[in-house]
């Protein structure tokens, strides 16, 4: 038994996960017990509980199987994505959601793992490779079923979320930098040519001396994909001028929340007071004015982080960090030192999520990031995502458990 808790269980992605589901279950408390008596608490905590039984389970489950099975699982999943549009429950202007025994079920956040999956399993076959343009396509086409399925619904956060986790399994795979920022340039031009002049003027000279110092690859290439990406992004500015003032203000709050500070701009402003407000100590267990008293709606789903950062102040954030820090470094190693290529690719994909999901969610709390949606793993409440990243979790301590067979 000692031996088996040395060399095969991953007590670092353990243990570290419980204290952010802990942190979690204390912040969601926090946020909703003199409005909902608890409720939701209760309810995050069952879906802690079936999630770490989840985690438990696709630790043990065999790497190889779930190889073979990786595509069959996958097109499975996206039946359900179908099944979301046909009778799926409408929340918040999105159709996102199954309801099954008076739970509502987000599929969106399962097929995630089953795209995890299956792009890592068609990456490691011997007769696929990431420099190949048609190995790219396919691999490409994998990711696209999905996203197209969840833009339909409509949810832009969720669908970013499966580019976020594409690119960097592509990178890891051995696919060339120079194919990697033709992906990419396009959707980074168009938003900073909505933004303003200036912004889109800095993106395309950092573009044009990226593609300079990578020409060697295909000269005739790069400069054809300079061309496209300036035309992507005058016709960007093109289209946006025409479209109705309340749609330009839409993509403009979205992109900078302080143009309304009163509508769609309010829950960043009221997050950055309310972290600012914590100062290096906190304000104390359940004794946070800007939670307490509600200033941010809905605190407990997307704006989590502001509990610890207001009740436990300066120190608090630096714990939830530090904690997700060792979960992405130890992802990443993890990566680098399993012996089989499925297991690396869905080790830097589990990792490359978790990251975005991070980075995006404290960066939306602090006002850096555009507010897309996105919760933050293991403390944000909802079942479908707590259950989604537990399983993970237990996909990373899988990956742990056989990183030395090939």
């Amino acid at each position: 038994m000692n031996t088996f808790f040395k060399e095969y269980f991953d007590r670092v992605t353990f243990f570290s996960v419980l204290a952010l589901v802990g942190i979690g279950l204390l912040s969601i408390y926090s946020a909703t017990f003199d409005a909902y008596e608890g409720r939701d608490f209760y309810r995050q905590l069952l879906w802690a509980l079936l999630g770490l039984l989840s985690m438990m389970t696709m630790m043990v489950l065999p790497l190889r199987w779930l190889q073979r099975s990786a595509f069959t699982i996958f097109f499975s999943s996206l039946s359900l994505l179908v099944l979301v549009l046909l009778i799926g429950k409408r929340v918040y202007g999105s159709q996102s959601w199954l309801g099954f025994a008076g739970l509502g079920i987000q599929p969106s956040e399962f097929v995630k793992i089953t795209t995890m999956l299956a792009i890592a399993s068609f990456l490691s076959r011997s007769d696929v490779k990431a420099t190949d343009l048609k190995d790219l396509v396919k691999a490409s086409a994998v990711v696209s079923l999905p996203i197209i399925l969840i833009m339909m619904q409509p949810d832009f956060g969720t669908s970013l979320t499966f580019l976020a986790m594409f690119i960097p399994v592509l990178y890891w795979a051995g696919a060339s930098k120079f194919l990697i920022i033709i992906i990419i340039a396009p959707a980074i031009v168009a938003a900073a040519s909505i933004i303003g002049t200036t912004p889109f003027l800095i993106v395309l000279i950092l573009l044009g001396i990226g593609l300079w110092m990578l020409r060697h690859e295909n000269q005739f290439v790069a400069s054809l994909v300079f061309g496209a990406n300036v035309v992507i992004g005058f016709l960007v500015q093109i289209i946006y001028s025409k479209l109705p003032l309340y749609q330009q203000k839409r993509i403009a709050t979205f992109l900078d929340p302080d143009n309304d500070p009163l509508g769609a701009g309010y829950n960043v402003i009221q997050a950055k007071v309310a972290i600012g407000s914590g100062g290096l100590m906190g304000k104390g267990f359940m004794r946070g004015t800007q939670t307490q008293l509600s200033f941010i709606p809905k605190q407990w789903t997307d704006f989590i982080f502001c509990v610890p950062g207001e009740e436990f102040g300066f120190l608090g954030g630096v714990v939830v960090l530090g904690l997700f820090a060792v979960l992405l470094y130890h992802g990443v190693h993890l990566s680098s030192i399993a012996k089989n290529k499925f297991s690396s690719l869905l080790a830097i994909s589990i990792t490359s999520l978790f990251a975005f999901h991070i980075f995006v969610n404290i960066g939306m709390s602090v006002g850096l990031m555009p507010v897309i949606g996105i919760p933050l793993p293991f403390l944000s409440y909802g079942g479908s995502s707590l259950v989604s990243y537990l399983m993970m979790a237990g996909l990373l301590m899988n990956v742990y458990a056989n990183r030395k067979e090939y």
